[in-house]
């Protein structure tokens, strides 16, 4: 039988999932899809761990010495997803070391509270950065106005850093230029380039989401002969400008002094919709280069009936940008698209953040009395986490 998936990788698309759980990694699971389905790194979010956490047997143990210390919930918090997040950077180091530690990169991200704060933002990298104390680990900083100078400040520091909730070109632009004057702050800082890592989180499914509401409300054949149009487009169009920074005298410079190109991150790659190829978000975003963060349920589809077909994105970028104009031409303004998706998608995080709070609060208090209470509260974000896609 075919290997589909190392198909994918051979043509330079690192496959990473997009998911993590104790329960994955204290049953191996995590490590046989390293071993056996290809994949090379981990991305998780606040939906992510406030599903994980509902699996109480899996957290008893360590909220029962967490309540025993009288710890405060942010700190439980903390101490609960680190954990984990140190435990997949070593399921993933044979994937680091193999790679010159481009692949084997698991990530955690700030308080999505702190998004529109910078200093806080740093601060909050820095500490999380300390606390899981392995060489392959990201962190995640959203790409808000406010991120951008948190991202250089960051990476400045020798921090290896993912950049997520890209939904737009131009914050695309914006995020690449933050990493390059970051990597130039941390060559003066004298840190190893070579050492730090980050890639670039560019959402996809949410985009056609946005855009196709917005094209069946306008209604006419035209607008919905360009639905599930959007996305791909906006991602290779995305693509086009990550080469033509990654080929500039800038970042040759750079490169001489041992620095890896921050790599395009295809996330929130799950089709939303049910009348699209259920792969559809991974053949139409191969390129050399990339990274495409998965859940489980796509990455065994694609390893089932996925067809790697080569580049499907470089030379595409004319069709791409005549997608763009028709869907002005029908109405759709992608500018406030871009701002809308952005707004939720730092919201949507916020909301996954408390309800994490709220869910270990009441853990907490239940092993204080000598319970072991499951974390009902994230008890239905099963769904929501594969909704919440990325990266």
């Amino acid at each position: 039988m075919t290997d589909k998936l190392n198909e994918l990788t051979a043509a330079g698309v690192a496959v990473w999932l997009d998911d993590l759980s104790r329960v994955r990694l204290s049953s191996g699971g995590l490590d046989q899809l390293r071993r056996e389905k290809h994949v090379a790194g981990v991305t998780t979010n606040p939906t992510i761990f406030a599903k994980a956490l509902s699996d109480a047997d899996e957290y008893n143990w360590q909220l029962r010495d967490l309540a025993t210390r009288g710890v405060d919930v942010e700190e439980a918090v903390r101490m609960l997803t680190t954990y984990d997040v140190r435990w997949a950077c070593d399921v993933m180091r044979p994937s680091y070391d193999g790679s010159d530690g481009v692949d084997g990169r698991v990530s955690i991200e700030v308080d999505p509270r702190s998004a529109h704060d910078a200093d806080k933002t740093v601060a909050e990298a820095k500490a999380l950065w300390w606390l899981v104390d392995r060489p392959n680990l990201y962190i995640k900083i959203p790409a808000t106005e406010e991120g951008l100078s948190a991202i250089t400040d960051t990476l400045a520091e020798g921090i290896s850093v993912n950049v997520t909730l890209i939904f737009g070109l131009d914050r695309y632009s914006a995020v690449m230029e933050a990493f390059l004057a970051g990597l130039e702050q941390a060559k003066a800082n004298g840190h190893d380039l070579s050492k730090i890592g980050s890639v670039a989180s560019f959402f996809v499914s949410r985009v056609d989401s946005e855009v196709d509401k917005r094209l069946e409300k306008v209604g006419s054949d035209q607008a919905k002969a360009l639905k599930g149009k959007a996305a791909v487009a906006n991602a290779q169009l995305a693509y086009e400008r990550y080469t033509e920074v990654f080929s500039s005298d800038r970042w040759k410079a750079l490169a001489a002094a041992g620095a890896h190109p921050q790599r395009p991150l295809w996330a929130s790659t799950s089709t939303k919709n049910p009348d699209y190829r259920d792969v559809i978000y991974v053949e139409e975003l191969i390129a050399a280069g990339t990274v495409n963060t998965m859940p489980e349920s796509v990455i065994h589809a694609y390893a089932d009936h996925g067809e790697t077909r080569g580049d499907t994105v470089t030379g595409s970028y004319d069709a791409a940008r005549k997608v763009f104009a028709d869907l002005e031409s029908v109405g759709v303004d992608m500018a406030d698209v871009i701002a809308t998706l952005e707004r939720e998608g730092v919201e949507k995080f916020e909301a996954s953040w408390q309800e994490l709070l709220d869910g270990v609060r009441k853990s907490l208090e239940a092993a204080a009395k000598g319970k072991n209470a499951p974390n009902k509260a994230a008890k239905g974000n099963a769904k929501a986490a594969e909704q919440a896609g990325g990266a």
